[in-house]
């Protein structure tokens, strides 16, 4: 029934974990996708040695190193199938995650992707509830995460994942997605198994943040206009006030990251 799927893991130093990634993408309830490990040129020995050890039917593609968004733009340009779902090398989809993320693509044709709940294991433990899809929230906040299973027509629409916005470029992709018209919707059920380990991406300063942000306005001028953004309200459910503390919150996000990093890892730290 997987067979319309493919995965795309991409890979950089992650032989630790990129077995367990590959198993969790094979073993889907409903039979095995296609699944592409794309190698961002890795330089670890370990790493090199999983690769080598890869289930035959894994499609290995080898690059030279250029950052995640370059490695998801190759295994997306692979794809032949009418879906497809990014996942890092690092985490892990749960065992009914493909089947639970196509119902509504193929009972709404108008939807353009569709991703679930995220559970964090690992330094972190603890589900991360992704509020249901809302066009205005987006625009300042990302809430969906990478790992969505996308229509091929998307993909193909919005043209890979710009590496401007590196550490961010999951947050332009579907702002991208919404520039085009693309619409998606959250499941209820855990999909993703979201590692963390070690030092995160997202503990410096607020200035790289902010920067992002600016781009994306620059870049989607349009949405972020007071005409896109009166028009993307309509499909909210925040009010007027709550869109405008939401707007100012998350657009600019005037906690310090390492203090909001702090809350996050006691508010999901493992319980031993």
């Amino acid at each position: 029934m997987n067979d319309d799927v493919t995965i795309a893991i991409t890979c950089f130093n992650y032989g630790a974990f990129l077995p367990g990634a590959v198993q969790s993408a094979l073993a889907q309830e409903g039979g095995a996708p296609r699944v592409i490990v794309v190698d961002d040129g890795s330089t670890d020995q370990r790493t090199l040695a999983e690769l080598e050890r890869l289930p035959p039917e894994v499609d290995v593609i080898r690059q030279g190193n250029g950052g995640v968004a370059s490695a998801r733009n190759t295994a997306l340009e692979h794809v032949q199938t009418p879906y497809a779902l990014v996942l890092d090398a690092d985490d892990l989809l749960t065992p009914g995650a493909l089947l639970t993320l196509r119902e509504p693509l193929e009972g709404d044709r108008s939807l353009g992707f569709t991703y679930g709940q995220m559970r964090f294991f690992g330094d972190w433990e603890g589900v991360l509830r992704m509020p249901p899809y809302d066009p205005y929230r987006l625009l300042y906040r990302h809430n969906i995460g990478s790992t969505a299973l996308m229509r091929r027509e998307l993909i193909q629409d919005v043209a890979g994942y710009d590496a401007e916005f590196a550490g961010y470029e999951d947050w332009e992709y579907w702002v991208h997605a919404l520039a085009r018209g693309w619409r998606g919707r959250r499941v209820d059920d855990v999909t993703l198994l979201y590692r963390r380990h070690g030092p995160s991406r997202h503990t410096e300063g607020r200035s790289r943040y902010r920067h992002a942000f600016r781009e994306l306005r620059r870049k989607h001028a349009g949405l972020y206009s007071r005409g896109g953004r009166r028009r993307l309200a309509e499909a909210s459910d925040l009010d007027a006030f709550g869109r405008l503390m939401y707007r100012w919150w998350w657009g600019w996000r005037p906690m310090p990251a390492r203090l909001e990093l702090l809350l996050q890892s006691i508010l999901w730290r493992p319980k031993r």
